[in-house]
């Protein structure tokens, strides 16, 4: 923390509007909350991003409070399980037929859906939005469908947009995020990119372009940049992965669950499961696995190395309990 004796005094920050020369440049300029393209939002209409959002929400979560949440994806579900903790009364109000539509299988969203209903959170979803009237005291949401929802707070979570216009202003190429190649270098050979901002291919899915929301994704393509902007050289080559912990229920997926043809169930017992993903031609793509506490992690990371060696394990094995995915990972 300290520099220690003979440290050498921070350095002053340039002046506002001056330029700095570079010989390598990153971006790592994130991304914001999606809005909700409608008119009659107040100050009682709020996004998580921030910390001080977290704050401002948390004063609302306590017993008595009605609490509207837009959006049954990870931010709006976690939100919800930890309002439910605290006491509140929560509502999901979902556009889509199920929760969690992007990316996790039908079988351990229900999971998830009965966990939320058992803890008494109402949701709906096939739910769209006609209109929302906050005065101040209180939101009013009229449903398409005809009804309306009464709240103290709607929190709204309906995706992220990747911040790009500084990519855009200097003339490089933007697709779903600033486009990068498998090094993370952007259309411009001497500007990198990295985190929410970027789309980049997945070479063990046929250099297929994604754009990844999650921490260990913009960890990891933080280091790597940092690398490859000193000389390294090195494709990107981690699988996905993604987790959420909702009333001691843990989902992890590693991998992109979306790329598979079959799916193979395996069964750990006390409720949790894990789901294989397989390609046409055998390999494994993906595994979905949720069960309390780390009931499914290891099995998981298992499987997130198989998916990196592009490996084809037989269906029998993988959904054998009986059968170690260690074991399938040295063969």
């Amino acid at each position: 923390m300290g520099g220690g004796r003979g440290a050498a005094p921070a350095a002053a920050a340039p002046p506002h509007g001056s330029a700095l020369a570079y010989d390598k440049l990153l971006l790592a300029t994130g991304s914001v909350p999606r809005k909700l393209p409608l008119p009659g939002l107040g100050g009682r209409c709020v996004y998580l991003r921030t910390f001080n959002d977290a704050l401002a929400i948390r004063a609302h979560l306590s017993a008595g409070n009605r609490i509207a949440i837009v959006g049954g994806g990870f931010i709006g579900l976690e939100l919800a399980a930890a309002a439910r903790r605290l006491g509140a009364a929560v509502t999901i109000i979902e556009a889509q037929p199920r929760i969690l539509m992007r990316g996790v299988p039908a079988e351990i969203a229900e999971v998830i859906h009965q966990a939320h209903e058992a803890e008494g959170v109402k949701i709906l979803c096939g739910e769209g939005i006609a209109a929302i009237a906050d005065d101040g005291a209180e939101v009013r949401i009229a449903l398409a469908g005809g009804h309306d929802i009464v709240a103290d707070l709607a929190v709204i979570g309906i995706g992220a947009v990747p911040v790009t216009g500084l990519a855009a202003e200097a003339g490089l190429t933007v697709d779903n995020g600033v486009a990068v190649d498998a090094e993370l270098r952007t259309s411009d050979p001497d500007i990198f990119a990295a985190g929410d901002c970027c789309s980049f291919p997945l070479a063990i899915y046929g250099g297929r372009r994604v754009r990844l929301e999650a921490w260990r994704n913009a960890q990891e393509q933080g280091a790597l940049a940092a690398r490859n902007m000193l000389g390294a050289g090195e494709a990107h080559a981690a699988v996905p992965w993604f987790w959420s912990d909702q009333y001691g229920l843990t989902l992890q997926i590693a991998g992109l669950s979306d790329e598979g043809r079959s799916i193979v169930r395996r069964d750990l017992g006390d409720g949790a499961f894990i789901l294989f993903h397989l390609a046409e031609d055998g390999r494994l793509v993906a595994a979905s696995g949720i069960g309390a506490g780390n009931a499914v992690a290891r099995d998981i990371r298992l499987a997130e190395m198989l998916i990196a060696k592009q490996a084809r394990p037989a269906p029998e094995a993988l959904g054998s309990q009986a059968i170690k995915l260690k074991s399938l990972l040295a063969a």
